[in-house]
């Protein structure tokens, strides 16, 4: 059995993914993420970028081999530990940002600590904290809809990280939002991964992977094709 190694928090050995009768969306994956990296997950449409994602959220199964993420078997959890791992280990930020309109700005970035039984006073300070730091706290009690697209990127980037968790994932962040609101969530990724934040994001924008990432990895037909490790000054 392959041996994970601790200083990788990601650790994909020989997964292969399947559907019906379909070609493989991936195909012998290995890939070890170190902590703190930043990874881009680059490549065209069908290569297998968000089978990848999906894997490392626990919200898909792999066919063959294993997923493991900050220790944890992924591909082995039940249903119930699975959605416990994605609330303690997985902040998720989407290209349409799937914020919920009929909560304030405020209790979007709750609700993670809410599903994870936070007591209320805690995940308060938390949240204030976040919607400081990410420029929007003066929109606490608004709802999402009256936000500028860049802004609600940034509610969503709050909510991922509400609990604290080790691996940030984002499917083309930048994908709804004009020139300057993308140039703006680039920026806000780059400072966290500067911070020490884990984060896998996948994209079609390139200068978004050249400005954020460490590290760039290009999916064909499931499999690595190329695998680059940015400079060191960035």
């Amino acid at each position: 059995m392959h041996e994970p190694d601790p200083a990788h928090l990601i650790d994909l050995s020989d997964v292969g993914r399947t559907y019906d009768d379909g070609p493989a969306a991936l195909s012998g994956l290995n890939l070890r993420v170190r902590r703190g990296e930043a990874l881009a997950v680059l490549g065209p449409s069908g290569s297998g970028k968000s089978t990848l994602l999906n894997l490392l959220a626990g919200l898909d199964r792999p066919s063959t081999g294993q997923v493991t993420v900050d220790g944890l078997r992924v591909d082995l959890l039940s249903e119930a530990a699975c959605a416990k791992y994605r609330r303690s280990h997985v902040g998720m930020v989407f290209q349409f940002f799937n914020l919920l309109d009929d909560l304030t700005v405020l209790d979007n970035v709750l609700l993670p600590a809410q599903l994870a039984g936070t007591d209320r006073a805690g995940a308060a300070a938390r949240a204030g904290e976040l919607l400081d730091r990410l420029g929007i706290a003066r929109h606490a009690r608004a709802r999402p809809g009256r936000l500028s697209g860049g802004e609600r990127q940034r509610v969503a980037v709050a909510r991922a990280l509400m609990n604290r968790p080790p691996l940030l994932l984002a499917d083309e962040p930048t994908g709804a939002l004009d020139s300057a609101s993308g140039a703006d969530v680039r920026e806000l990724l780059r400072e966290l991964n500067a911070e020490g934040q884990t984060i896998v994001l996948v994209t079609h924008d390139l200068a978004l992977a050249e400005a954020c990432a460490t590290r760039t990895i290009e999916l064909v037909d499931g499999r690595i094709a190329r695998d680059v490790t940015a400079a060191v000054t960035r």
